[in-house]
């Protein structure tokens, strides 16, 4: 590729993973986020018109990553997408999730257009990210309680690294003969919350347990960090689908289009266990 390829979400948990290996693999990036650090990229905002034209300007390709906290994606995205379009980007690739099929909601309405409208698309769909434990709410609730906190009960899921995301979406926006087409991405075994904190566990070296709650108690606790009521009890209701047995699947698509097979849950604890090491812990 001569031209840049556009990172949204730059900051983000595969955004600036993408970016990472891009750069890597020696491709110009322009990474693009609400709040740049250190300078590094441009301001880009899915609802400030104002950051789309210098964000979409000489792109050869784009990592597209939803706004959060919006349930109308396609009426927040369809702008700047139809901008790209406008502007003959080569390939789009959409952050998507496993839960959610095309036409479904949310990024499945996305999905949806842009199998519609766009001529060379890929849609990710992975399964919920190893990176909860370390970036996000559980990581808290660990270091805090000793507890991960979900509605998911006995439900397994096939939990994958983002760092394996990543990868496969860098395959797709540097190799532009691969065709259009959606994929769902998994690690390589499931495992419930239970299994997971006796995984931790032994990374640590201290007992993690599974807080059993409701979908409720749950949406309630994305309220309190910040997520808007509706939105929060969206994600409330995805735990209750893997507490049905929804997610208790694998699939082979990292390894088929990257050529190396994911990373397992144990194998991450081993290499994340400072994420839930407490201070005293260490001293001690």
């Amino acid at each position: 590729m001569t031209g840049s390829i556009l990172v949204t979400g730059a900051t983000g948990k595969t955004g600036r993973r993408v970016r990472q290996q891009l750069e890597r693999a020696g491709q110009r990036v322009r990474a693009a986020s609400r709040t740049p650090r250190n300078g590094h990229g441009i301001r880009f905002d899915w609802a400030d018109p104002s950051t789309h034209e210098h964000a979409a300007d000489g792109i050869e390709a784009a990592y597209l990553v939803a706004p959060a906290g919006v349930l109308d994606l396609l009426g927040a995205m369809r702008p700047f997408i139809d901008l790209l379009l406008a502007r003959d980007v080569g390939r789009l690739v959409l952050l998507s999730a496993a839960s959610l099929p095309r036409g479904g909601p949310l990024m499945g309405e996305v999905h949806d257009y842009l199998a519609t409208a766009a001529p060379r698309w890929v849609v990710l769909r992975p399964s919920w990210f190893m990176q909860n434990f370390t970036e996000a709410h559980h990581r808290d609730t660990i270091l805090d309680h000793d507890a991960i906190y979900s509605a998911a009960g006995d439900g397994r899921l096939g939990w994958i690294d983002a760092e394996d995301i990543a990868s496969v979406a860098t395959t797709c926006l540097l190799d532009l003969s691969v065709p259009s087409f959606d994929v769902v991405l998994t690690g390589p075994a499931t495992h419930s919350h239970d299994e997971i904190g006796r995984i931790i566990e032994d990374a640590v070296g201290r007992a993690i347990a599974h807080a059993r709650i409701g979908v409720d108690e749950l949406a309630r606790r994305f309220v309190v960090a910040g997520l808007p009521p509706a939105y929060a009890q969206v994600l409330a209701e995805m735990d209750a689908q893997i507490g049905r047995g929804e997610a208790d699947f694998t699939t082979p698509a990292v390894e088929r289009l990257t050529g190396r097979p994911p990373v397992g849950f144990e194998e991450f604890a081993r290499r994340h266990a400072a994420a839930w090491t407490r201070r005293d812990d260490a001293a001690g």
